[in-house]
């Protein structure tokens, strides 16, 4: 991998979980492996905060869900505070 990926901050233990850890050292997610499908199919549980918010088929990818799902925790989730001068369709300013 030649970029970060949220798998680095997965820490697995005990075997077949993988705690997600911010920069200071706490726990924000939980990927748990599971056999599904009367044991064929491997899938991966991710919760949150002791909440399911979704399942995987990758390691990969269900790290990329809870970090995702974490950073959606932090800031300001509604619109920009300014328009910057924007124009509208018909050309006149906000």
């Amino acid at each position: 991998m030649s970029e970060w990926h949220p798998i680095m901050a997965a820490v697995e233990g005990p075997t077949g979980t993988w705690r997600m850890i911010d920069p200071q050292d706490r726990e924000y997610g939980l990927i748990e492996i599971r056999r599904v499908m009367n044991g064929e199919q491997v899938a991966y549980r991710v919760t949150m905060r002791g909440e399911i918010i979704g399942w995987a088929h990758t390691l990969r990818l269900a790290c990329h869900k809870v970090h995702v799902a974490y950073l959606a925790t932090m800031g300001n989730p509604g619109p920009p505070a300014a328009d910057w001068g924007e124009k509208t369709r018909d050309g006149r300013r906000r």
